[in-house]
């Protein structure tokens, strides 16, 4: 991930924590439909900021969000091998 795409992906998730704080934290329970619609304004805004087309600002998202979960995911296993924890 490009020091790029992390800013771009820090500024939704900080967007998120606050335009989210009120939804379940199980995302099973909260259609992604929602979610979505909740990041829009910060969607529109980093479109017309980079001149995407809105769609293509949530694909990046969605990429970007899965790239830094398996990031996250393979850290765990490596800070925790040594343990037998898998």
């Amino acid at each position: 991930m490009t020091n790029e795409d992390k800013i771009f992906l820090d500024r939704i998730t900080e967007y998120a924590n606050e335009a989210m704080a009120d939804i379940d934290p199980d995302p099973q329970k909260t259609p992604i439909s929602e979610q979505l619609e909740r990041l829009r304004p910060i969607m529109e805004t980093l479109a017309k900021e980079s001149g995407e087309p809105l769609e293509d600002v949530f694909i990046k998202y969605m990429d970007l969000a899965s790239e830094a979960a398996v990031e996250r995911q393979n850290k765990f296993k490596a800070d925790y091998a040594d343990l037998g924890i898998q």
